[in-house]
């Protein structure tokens, strides 16, 4: 019984903080982006990562609150994208203006200072 009840509160712990985790980004997308002069975000995930959750359910917010920004998420054992962007760890996220990056962290997750750096990339 105890098992049973350690089970279910492991289970339902990690899906309250659960975001659904799916790669957004595909580079004819990124590319269309940024010749429209958005600011493009990308941050990367791994599937059990809770401070990706964290950061990515701000990062959904956000989409919302700022004009003129493109949201691209990507699953970091992705090879492919991840040497694209030289992303080695989860929770990265990556702002880029004008076709440059501008803006780099690993494992923010504070709303404010992740609205601070969009803000600041407009």
């Amino acid at each position: 019984m105890k098992k049973i009840l350690i089970f279910f509160f492991c289970v339902f712990a990690f899906n309250s903080n659960a975001v659904d985790k799916e790669t957004t980004f595909n580079t004819e997308s990124f590319i269309k982006a940024q010749s429209e002069g958005k600011v493009v975000v990308v941050s990367s995930w791994i599937k059990y990562c809770t401070s990706c959750a964290s950061q990515m359910k701000v990062l959904n917010k956000a989409k919302n609150d700022f004009d003129n920004i493109e949201y691209f998420t990507f699953d970091v054992t992705n090879k492919e994208i991840a040497k694209l962007f030289n992303v080695q760890y989860q929770t990265t996220l990556l702002i880029f203006k004008n076709n440059k990056e501008v803006y780099r962290s690993i494992g923010e997750t504070r709303k404010d200072l992740i609205y601070k750096a969009i803000q600041s990339s407009i």
